[in-house]
């Protein structure tokens, strides 16, 4: 009997913005594989993570629950005490029992102690750059009996995190430095002058600030507790120049190019092995950066740069191709898990709280989708509703936080005197206290 199932692709790039795509408009960077993966099949403009930051994120990617259910809120994460019924309903577990063959290649990140075997995922290797891009086209070109699951976690563009603690000359980065040496070389490397460019050129090619490049006027205190945790990233905020932020940018950029090529690899072994017309293929992100907005950088805090995150879905068939999706909220923490198990023909596990995108995928107009989205982090929460955003932070004069999205999409202050506050803030009530 012949398994019609489709196969899958999961690609995950790491601390990818939603904005850093020219599919997207952006005009800063080329990503033609990305752009081509857009282009065959939706693009979700209204995605967003569970948490901007890599371990909850991925934790949510693989089990689809929301991180904090779990005592999960930052990094640091919980080591060990992740229980078998958590796991079983993972989806690469799920897949596996289903007779997928499910394979994990690059960086992991999960909680200590997690392994992809506990996932349901043979390991293709801990490579994560160009290097993964070959085990990935190598594996493809194998011969196979039963349907795949091939997942696929590039590092980059996270290597952006050692401009700003190579320019802070501390012990921490020291030990960086011998741990990453070729991380600082190519962060360094990409932040020279092009060959046969001067630097009044090169400063003339960086591209310009964001519109919300100050900090919000009545920003949280707990960010403060943030940029004091990492003091490479109070240096950034209180020392560096316009030029300096730009170049970061620069360099943020470059590095999203990078990972496009190896991408394009990728799809491109999908094509040469003839199995693109029977792939489900997902590209995201586990969170953003903040790329010089409220003159930030890293991830972590709910501005929209760490929190929105790229979505691409095309499925084998693909209705209408090239579709942007800008008006269902989606999460990849909560949603692609039930996402691949329905299109594996797997029932929606009772324990999960997502929704499958297959509908959206297809262009239909499913009954009742959510009016609201949970997002969280190490320092408070926020209910998304599209256009606003209702946040509450762990403690501070400004804890409370109320943002409008449409008259104010920088989050350039804060409007608790909007009419939709009140309801906002007793639907959080009820929702938070569950």
């Amino acid at each position: 009997m012949t398994d019609d199932r489709p196969d899958i692709l999961y690609i995950i790039a790491d601390q990818q913005a939603a904005t850093l795509l020219s599919c997207a408009g952006n005009t800063h960077l080329a990503t033609p594989n990305m752009d081509r993966l857009a282009a065959s099949g939706v693009r979700f403009e209204r995605a967003y993570c569970t948490n901007p930051v890599c371990v909850p994120s991925r934790f949510s990617q693989m089990t689809g629950r929301m991180p904090s259910d779990f005592g999960v809120r930052s990094d640091a994460g919980r080591a060990g005490d992740t229980d078998e019924e958590i796991l079983a309903a993972s989806f690469g577990r799920r897949l596996r029992d289903a007779g997928y063959r499910c394979l994990f290649g690059g960086k992991p990140n999960w909680l200590p102690g997690m392994t992809g075997d506990m996932l349901g995922f043979e390991d293709l290797g801990r490579a994560c750059r160009g290097d993964l891009a070959d085990l990935c086209v190598e594996f493809l070109g194998q011969e196979h009996d039963q349907p795949l699951c091939l997942c696929a976690s590039f590092i980059n563009p996270h290597d952006i995190c050692f401009v700003t603690i190579d320019a802070y000359h501390d012990e921490q980065r020291e030990r960086f430095q011998e741990s990453s040496p070729s991380e600082f070389a190519l962060v360094r490397e990409l932040a020279r002058p092009p060959a046969g460019v001067s630097p009044e050129e090169f400063a003339a090619m960086l591209p310009p600030l964001p519109a919300n490049f100050e900090p919000q006027a009545d920003e949280p205190e707990k960010i403060h507790y943030l940029l004091d945790q990492r003091p490479f990233r109070r240096h950034a905020r209180d020392n560096w120049t316009e030029h300096d932020w730009r170049l970061h940018r620069w360099v943020y950029h470059r590095l999203a190019e990078r990972v496009d090529q190896h991408i394009g690899r990728v799809l491109d072994a999908l094509d040469a092995n003839g199995l693109a017309d029977n792939t489900l293929v997902v590209f995201t992100s586990d969170h953003g950066d903040h790329d010089a907005s409220h003159r930030l950088e890293h991830k972590t805090v709910l501005y929209e740069e760490a929190a929105r995150v790229p979505l691409i879905i095309r499925s084998p068939g693909q209705a209408a191709p090239g579709r942007v999706d800008r008006e269902h909220l989606v999460s990849n923490g909560l949603d692609l898990a039930p996402t691949l198990c329905d299109y594996a023909g797997l029932a929606p596990h009772p324990s999960l709280p997502g929704l499958s995108l297959r509908p959206l995928v297809a262009g239909e107009q499913p009954d009742g989708w959510r009016s609201y989205l949970p997002v969280e982090n190490e320092i408070g929460r926020m209910l998304h509703f599209g256009d606003t955003k209702y946040l509450c932070y762990d403690s501070g004069a400004h804890a409370e936080q109320f943002a409008d999205l449409v008259n104010d999409p920088g989050e350039t202050r804060n409007h608790l005197d909007h009419p939709e506050l009140p309801a906002a803030r007793a639907l959080a009530e009820r929702v938070w206290s569950q």
